[in-house]
């Protein structure tokens, strides 16, 4: 146990000495938010899908993985899907817009197409949507810390994720998210791939034991229903279109070429790799669970257990000590490549959007306003790390955020770029109208027909959107 938690701590250092690092390197906006617009496609791409993927949904994958087997995937899927449809569709369009070498939000593109107001109110919807997204990855962290550590409480692991995450964060800027990501990707990757997959398997005793324990539906990939993969499909494929931490990493490229590259790569990073680890270890996890194996760390086969705690407790069941701490500091890595860059698109949306330093003459981003970007990141992160302290499920908070941000940013986005007749109005109204359906139906509870209430949100927005377009459209006839 000593030796494990000697490894993770010296990884702990190491990220804040990246982050010391790049803290004296960083002398501009640029530099802060979009990395100096000079980072390559293979940085991007792991960068976007370690983001993208993360902690959360590692941890949330193998919760999938203990509770429904290998057709968990599909959830990933539905990413792949979204990277590669942004790809096509939206990078060239991005980088058809005038003064993109200046832009470093999404909320910047509303204001070129509709104006200061919408883009303050998109400015909202971004900052308080990865607010929530910062908190759903320290709670994935503090629940990878409470899984593997005996004796650690949930509440001092959300504290230790949270210092951890947003200290490193204020330090480095996008610079430090983004090449951090590269090697952070790369340790989750060799971590499940050569730890924690083959420990795994040889203790629950192979695939002898998976196939006579395991729910035969759970060793399929058609055990879930179409609504299933809707529900997925609706939130997950239109944030690759309105996410904010994908906009940085737009405009952080080299150029559309490069970009577009990496959306390609993060896509097939996405799935069916990551989309498989995932499900895969939690999958063992289940099966360790019914064996009894988990009797030794509390977890008896007759007692309940939270899904997401399934994987973590395997890897602190089975894994020999010093590995164990090499593949926490793995997944931990995952959890900081989100939470990082969800941080990094609140404070920078804040900032830019809302309280509107730009408009105050400091858009050249002297010490004076670097300190306070630092400072608008610190001050969300406390929050986020507040939020963290109240919620329990990581997959459900994380599709809430995505979910709240879709529903607010997705119509309007497209309809900049794909309908002529789109209006300031018209935007201004979807994006209110989306956000409070949605929010709405979530906090009652409320799925007609079972589908997730992220799709009655768009279609309440486009409804609006697409009505007051054609009426403003025909009086000006």
């Amino acid at each position: 146990m000593i030796l494990d938690i000697a490894i993770f701590a010296i990884y702990v250092v190491l990220v804040f000495l990246v982050g010391l690092y790049f803290y004296r390197k960083n002398k501009t906006s640029d530099d802060y938010y979009v990395a100096g617009r000079n980072v390559s496609s293979w940085h991007i791409g792991l960068s976007v899908v370690a983001t993208d993927v993360g902690g959360g949904f590692s941890i949330g994958l193998g919760g999938l993985g203990f509770t429904m087997g290998l057709s968990g995937s599909w959830l990933l899927f539905t990413g792949l899907i979204g990277a590669w449809m942004a790809a096509v569709l939206l990078i060239p369009k991005v980088y058809q817009l005038p003064g993109i070498q200046k832009m470093t939000t999404l909320p910047q593109i509303f204001e070129h197409f509709y104006g200061k107001r919408v883009a303050i109110l998109a400015g909202i919807i971004t900052t308080v949507g990865y607010l929530g997204f910062t908190s759903s990855q320290i709670i994935a962290g503090a629940k990878l810390a409470t899984g593997t550590f005996e004796g650690f409480s949930f509440e001092h692991a959300v504290l230790l994720m949270g210092v951890v995450a947003v200290g490193y964060t204020i330090l480095g800027g996008l610079k430090a998210v983004i090449y951090t990501d590269t090697v952070q990707w790369i340790i989750l990757m060799a971590g499940l791939l050569f730890a924690g997959i083959p420990f795994a398997y040889d203790a629950i005793g192979g695939w002898p034991a998976v196939n006579a324990i395991a729910n035969k539906d759970y060793l399929t990939l058609t055990n879930l229903t179409w609504k299933d993969l809707v529900n997925w499909a609706i939130t997950i494929i239109p944030i690759w279109f309105v996410g904010m931490t994908l906009y940085q990493r737009i405009f952080a490229s080299r150029g559309e070429k490069q970009a577009r590259k990496a959306w390609f790569i993060a896509g097939l990073f996405e799935w069916p790799l990551m989309a498989f680890l995932g499900v895969i270890l939690g999958l063992f996890g289940r099966v360790a669970y019914e064996q009894g194996i988990f009797e030794v760390v509390g977890y008896a086969a007759n007692m309940d257990m939270d899904p997401e705690l399934g994987l973590p407790v395997l890897l602190r069941t089975v894994l020999p000590h010093g590995l164990m701490g090499l593949v926490l500091a793995a997944y931990f890595s995952a959890v900081m490549s989100t939470a990082d860059s969800c941080l990094m698109a609140s404070s920078g949306s804040f900032l830019t959007d809302i309280l509107r330093f730009k408009d105050k003459g400091l858009e050249e981003m002297d010490k004076k306003a670097l300190r306070s970007s630092q400072g608008a990141t610190l001050i969300l992160g406390v929050i986020a790390l507040i939020i963290a302290l109240s919620l329990e499920n990581v997959l459900e908070a994380m599709l809430f955020s995505y979910a709240f941000m879709v529903s607010g940013l997705f119509v309007p986005i497209i309809g900049a770029f794909y309908w002529k007749k789109a209006t300031k109005l018209g935007a201004f109204v979807a994006m209110l109208l989306g956000g409070i359906v949605t929010t709405t139906l979530t906090l009652l509870e409320i799925q007609w027909f079972g589908l997730d209430p992220n799709l009655y949100g768009i279609i309440s927005a486009a409804i609006v959107f697409i009505s007051i377009g054609l009426i403003k459209n025909n009086i000006e006839k």
